[in-house]
This record gives structure tokens, C-alpha cells and sequence, in this order.
């Protein structure tokens, strides 16, 4: 499908470079925190304020464990007439698992694990709001050792998105993924990152 002459692919990060934002938050056990929230964002494509916004009922129950569905209550477009109450996003194996442990490393620290708890709080013990998150974000990246300009943390969200369609060559399921209601708003993931580029390099016989 065609794109607009004026859209331009987004920023993204490299699997190394996701690799390493990763690494530098599971270095240490008081980061642990961090480490979940971008493993969430780069296996869901939430928002920032979509993270800021989860209870601990949204991604995990007592009762059943990690849940396989992440519900999404506070998302772009919510409260528009004829907009749902809620969304859903599909939350893998190795997510559910990091949420299990987030929530045990919760109950360890005395943090409330209720339904309607939030799931991250600030160094202050209130929910944690999305300009904290943008600035964890750049600490994370100056300890990963990323040189400037840092990546917003919207990068992650596109980062997720185009991993997905890099994986499918599928923009229909990459719409899907990303919550898009337009699918040309999709289109600027079919743009090659340089993961590919440099895959299709290294291929190349001289």
C-alpha cells in the first residue's frame, strides 16, 4: 500500500539496542520496576500514559495468576462517544512471568497488591506519572550507554510495533497489535529499520 510522500518512519530502537535498555534495568534488584515497565512497553506498544494508568487488577488477579489479556482502561480515544470502556492487549508467556515476579517483588517492599492498586508507583509511593516515566527512560539510556539524542519513550511503543511487523511483513496484524484505527497510520512501519538493512548487508557477498 502506497504512503504519503510526507510521512516518515519513526525512530526505533535496534534489537541491541532493546537488549541492552533491558539489561541495564535488570542489573539491579531496586530496578526491577523500570525492568518490567519497559518489557511492557516493548511487548505491548502501551503508551506512557496507558502504563501510567494499570492497576495491579489490569495485568494480574490472585486468584488466576498473570493475566494473558492486559486490560487497558485509560488509552487514546477513551470516553469519545461510542468509544469501548476498556481495551485489551495480549500480554506473552515471558511478560506474564516478569508481571508474576513484579508482584511478588511488590508484596516484598509492602506495596498494596489489590485490584485496584496501582501497579507502579513513584519513589514517593503515589501512582506514577508519565513524566516520570520520560525521564527513567533517559536515566535507563545513559546507563545502557546510548549517545545523544536519546529516544523518547514513545520509541519504545514504535519499536514494539515495527518489531511486530518485521516478524509478519503483516500490516493488518500490525494494526491490530498497535490499537490503530486507521491502517494507514500503520503504513510507516513498512518502511525497512535498519535491523533489516543491516541483515540484508551482512548477507551480501562482498
Amino acid at each position: 500500500m502506497p504512503r504519503s510522500t510526507t510521512e516518515r518512519a519513526p525512530r526505533t530502537l535496534t534489537r541491541d539496542e532493546q537488549k541492552a535498555a533491558l539489561a541495564a534495568t535488570a542489573e539491579n534488584p531496586e530496578g526491577f520496576r523500570d525492568h518490567v515497565i519497559i518489557a511492557l512497553a516493548l511487548a505491548t506498544g502501551l503508551r506512557e500514559h496507558e502504563i501510567a494508568a494499570l492497576d495491579v487488577g489490569d495485568v494480574y488477579l490472585a486468584s488466576r495468576g498473570a493475566r494473558d489479556r492486559i486490560r487497558v482502561r485509560t488509552f487514546k480515544g477513551a470516553g469519545r462517544a461510542g468509544a469501548p470502556d476498556s481495551q485489551e492487549v495480549f500480554a506473552s508467556e515471558r511478560l506474564r512471568e516478569k508481571i508474576s515476579r513484579f508482584i511478588s517483588w511488590k508484596r516484598r517492599r509492602g506495596e498494596s497488591t489489590k485490584n485496584g492498586a496501582p501497579l507502579f508507583l513513584s519513589s514517593r509511593g503515589r501512582r506514577i506519572s508519565t513524566r516520570a516515566l520520560r525521564h527513567n527512560w533517559r536515566e535507563i539510556q545513559r546507563r545502557a550507554g546510548f549517545a545523544d539524542p536519546l529516544f523518547t519513550f514513545h520509541s519504545l511503543r514504535h519499536s514494539a510495533i515495527q518489531n511486530v511487523y518485521d516478524a509478519t511483513s503483516d500490516l493488518r496484524l500490525a494494526q491490530r497489535f498497535a490499537r490503530h484505527a486507521d491502517i494507514q497510520t500503520t503504513t510507516i512501519y513498512a518502511s525497512p529499520g535498519d535491523d533489516r538493512v543491516r541483515a540484508v548487508v551482512d548477507s551480501l557477498p562482498c
